[in-house]
């Protein structure tokens, strides 16, 4: 496969894992300073890792909003949690059930700082528990 393959193949599956409406504005933000930086994650992260046969798109979003919680990284944690509820079918339950299981991992303030923001992207998804 080549890498204009790859990053087709990445681009479809960030719009299946993101939504269209994420992924066509990251594509309208591009600029001369961030379009290579686009470019890679599309087809490293998307086009190569998460079309790897051996996980399925939920296991990944699962091990993805964990890590967030664990690195603190909030703006991919509202991002993965967002994407997995409207695009995923996540409920509000899978998401409580991924931090309450980080908590015991990663410590009870990441993790009670995940519930502030997740309620908050499941609340404006409108899938509230």
């Amino acid at each position: 496969m080549d890498e204009t393959e790859r990053h087709a193949i990445g681009m479809a599956k960030r719009r299946k894992v993101l939504g269209d409406a994420w992924v066509d504005r990251a594509n309208a933000n591009k600029t001369a300073f961030n379009a290579e930086f686009q470019d890679f994650i599309t087809r490293a992260a998307w086009g190569e890792i998460w079309t790897r046969p051996h996980y399925d798109d939920r296991i990944r979003r699962v091990l993805v909003i964990g890590t967030m919680i664990a690195l603190r990284h909030w703006d991919e944690f509202r991002l993965h949690v967002g994407a997995a509820v409207r695009e995923g079918g996540f409920t509000a339950d899978d998401i409580k059930e991924i931090i309450l299981q980080q908590a015991i991992y990663c410590g009870v303030p990441a993790a009670n700082h995940a519930f502030k923001e997740a309620a908050e992207v499941i609340a404006q998804a409108g899938k509230a528990g």
